[in-house]
């Protein structure tokens, strides 16, 4: 549709058509399985008429369910203008990709950008028209649920994943284009940063910090061109988000140049009356439309009260065109008004969901993004030698993870099976844990005697990390310690791999296993992949993406701390008055950027183009990789650099640029990076981003512990 017909729309619509059109409703509300739905329409302040205006649906899918509710709505719609379908289509549709932290630990924005392509592909051929991914919040607060649906701590890192994402789902031209999705950047702002990591708490976070590192990844989103963002839960300068005019009118309107669809999280235009900035629905309403939230999903404020408040108020009925004119033109961008079924098509979608091609994509991303952490010389196994596989999470399919919304654990493998499938009954003994709980343990333990190495499946239930899904504890359970330490005791070779949506306390872990595979929650293919990596058929190249802490005590955690008045230093390791744990060192356990091969590399001391750059010159920093081991592998090389004086308090260190490279065994290779002066920019006092003159520290090495071993200066 022309712009100009889309003009001429908008004029011919009633209040009561443009008010409709701000609404989200779930897909129950329609649904004609549904059990009776007068409470929930009476909670919405819904009537049979008002429904059929409603301009978005959350939360169906299938092609023949989305065709046949888009030709029953738009015979009821006076202007028939076709709905809107979205959902969370988190980390795949029906093909379950790892969770986005463990995609997070791929460094691999292509491979990103691939998981969306498919995830995309499944969902638009089941009439989906957008997907409320990615979410880009920035974490170093592992004991928040939601860590498992964020890309990690940094903010390159996130900016990078941002990008890969949007791109992914809406490709170049959505209209065209009948595969892609508009994506929906989340949750804006700073919600991976709630206070004592509780879900839906309060955010503190001075401009400073939340301008340097937490909106980057929500820019490099919007500038990908994604069509949403989706406001938060949190407050942000003890203002709930979904009510902040500052927030969304300044920065996000005019400061971040978004001009498409804003849409609240779940019911957040209803929680400012529980937040206490809004006394009713009402005034909640007027405060969200204030500050520009288009759409309302699943709370009643627009639904009850924004016909008569329009009618009341031209400032609000100018407001009003202003949100309803962002949801006409995204239905446009879709191509909806031409093709209101746009990609839906049953055959298409028989084809495209769950295919061997995409199943085949999420063996190679799970692979990818497998992480290994210890290996004291009994990886990858040997075919040969006598395993015993235990643990709780030997034979459970619970690897999809929170937000998988349509994949099947039935149509997942146990890793018991795919280890089953390996090696013959001969080479390995599969054995119930709970015959040693229950005291019931002579095979247990004759098992494990006669055994050469022990893997043991540990880790959370999928139940345990997502959304309203945060803990205090973020240790393996007590029991599954106990199973350790008594494995430790029979002198055998252990390995654990491990099942869990977030960073972990392993602290104790570590002392009693060999080796240690943090796999995630690795999605529909998750048990061949680790099966691959425990034999050597892939070698593990994945890089962590957050921190580990020694202790739940450190965190929040990140490897780019602050510099302090009082560091705690090597040097200075037998004093008092420092910035450091009597009980703990400072470091994270586990840091950014970690992770082991098969194989080894060896770095050989970088080198500098030149020892200065300005505003027009740049630097080269290189380095020669040699694969010093016996197999291929492929190495993440990072690049990490130190701003020595500052406006305002820089890091101690910063990501800003790496690489992927591999190296056949014995194979050599130099590594190039150009330093602009574009990457030494950072947040001022007065919120300006520019560099400052002077000297920079710069290192490259296998994760953020590498040392800063040159020096260059930037030029005024």
């Amino acid at each position: 549709m022309k712009i100009e017909e889309l003009k001429a729309l908008l004029k011919e619509m009633t209040i009561e058509e443009k008010v409709g059109q701000t609404i989200q409703l779930s897909a129950d509300f329609f649904s004609d399985q549904s059990e009776d739905l007068t409470g929930p329409m009476n909670e919405m302040a819904m009537t049979e008429e008002k429904k059929y205006q409603v301009g978005s649906v959350l939360g169906i899918s299938g092609a023949k369910e989305t065709i046949q509710l888009q030709k029953r709505y738009m015979e009821k719609h006076r202007l028939h203008i076709p709905l809107l379908f979205m959902a969370d289509i988190i980390h795949g549709d029906h093909t379950i990709f790892p969770i986005p932290l463990g995609l997070g630990a791929t460094w691999n924005p292509d491979t990103v950008k691939k998981t969306a392509e498919i995830s995309a592909k499944e969902a638009a051929a089941q009439g989906l028209h957008v997907t409320f991914s990615p979410m880009v919040d920035l974490v170093r607060d592992p004991r928040w649920g939601r860590v498992m649906e964020a890309t990690g701590e940094d903010k390159l890192l996130n900016k990078r994943y941002a990008r890969a994402f949007v791109e992914g789902y809406q490709g170049t031209d959505l209209k065209q284009d009948l595969t892609k999705l508009a994506a929906c950047v989340k949750h804006f702002a700073g919600y991976g940063a709630p206070r004592g990591g509780r879900d839906y708490n309060s955010v503190d976070l001075n401009e400073n910090t939340l301008r340097e590192h937490y909106l980057p990844a929500y820019q490099e989103g919007i500038d990908a061109g994604a069509k949403l963002v989706m406001t938060a839960f949190n407050t942000i300068d003890n203002i709930p988000a979904t009510g902040n005019k500052r927030l969304m009118r300044d920065i996000l309107r005019d400061e971040m140049a978004f001009d498409g669809v804003l849409i609240s999280d779940w019911g957040a235009i209803g929680e400012l009356v529980p937040h206490g900035v809004a006394e009713d629905n009402k005034a909640a309403a007027i405060q969200a439309l204030t500050v520009g939230v288009d759409i309302e999903m699943m709370s009643a404020a627009y639904s009850e009260h924004l016909i008569d408040l329009v009618e009341q108020d031209e400032t609000l009925k100018e407001l009003l065109d202003e949100s309803v004119w962002n949801i006409l033109r995204l239905k446009n961008d879709l191509g909806l008004f031409e093709n209101p079924f746009r990609g839906a098509d049953e055959e298409t979608e028989s084809l495209s969901v769950f295919s061997d091609e995409n199943k085949k994509a999420a063996l190679t991303t799970a692979e990818e993004s497998i992480v290994l952490l210890e290996n004291n010389g009994v990886l990858p196994l040997n075919q040969e030698e006598k395993i015993v596989l235990t643990g709780p999470l030997k034979d459970s399919n619970d690897i999809l993870g929170a937000w998988s919304w349509k994949g099947d654990r039935e149509q997942a493998a146990t890793l018991a099976e795919m280890m089953g499938q390996r090696l013959g009954p001969d080479s390995l003994s599969i054995v119930d844990e709970s015959q040693f709980f229950e005291g019931q343990n002579s095979f247990f333990m004759n098992e494990i005697h006669l055994s050469d190495t022990v893997i043991v499946a540990l880790g959370e239930s999928s139940e345990m990390s997502g959304e309203a899904a945060s803990r205090t504890i973020i240790s393996l359970p007590e029991y599954q310690m106990v199973l350790l330490r008594e494995l430790k005791k029979l002198n055998k070779k252990v390995v654990a791999v491990l099942f869990n949506g977030r960073p972990l306390d392993l602290s104790g872990v570590v002392p009693l296993v060999d080796g240690l595979v943090e796999a995630w929650f690795p999605g529909t293919m998750g048990a061949e992949a680790v099966t691959n990596v425990l034999f050597g058929k892939f070698n593990p190249s994945g890089k962590l993406p957050m921190s580990f802490p020694r202790s739940v005590g450190q965190v929040p955690l990140a490897y780019n701390e602050d510099s302090t008045g009082r560091p705690m230093t090597d040097e200075k390791r037998n004093e008092k008055y420092l910035s450091r744990y009597l009980d703990s060192e400072n470091t994270a356990l586990y840091p950014f950027g970690f992770g082991r091969s098969y194989t080894s590399f060896d770095y050989s001391e970088c080198t500098l183009s030149s020892q200065e750059i300005s505003m027009e010159t740049s630097l080269t920093i290189s380095i020669e990789i040699k694969n010093t081991g016996k197999i291929k592998g492929i190495e993440t090389v990072q690049v990490y650099v130190r701003d020595k004086v500052g406006e305002v308090v820089r890091p101690v260190k910063e990501l800003i640029d790496f690489k992927k490279v591999e190296l056949e065994a014995g194979e050599s290779m130099t590594v190039e990076f150009e330093i602009t002066e574009k990457q030494l920019r950072y947040t001022h006092a007065d919120h300006s981003v520019r560099s400052d003159a002077g000297e920079f520290s710069i290192g490259i090495g296998t994760d953020s512990s590498a040392e800063l071993t040159h020096s260059f200066y930037l030029e005024k």
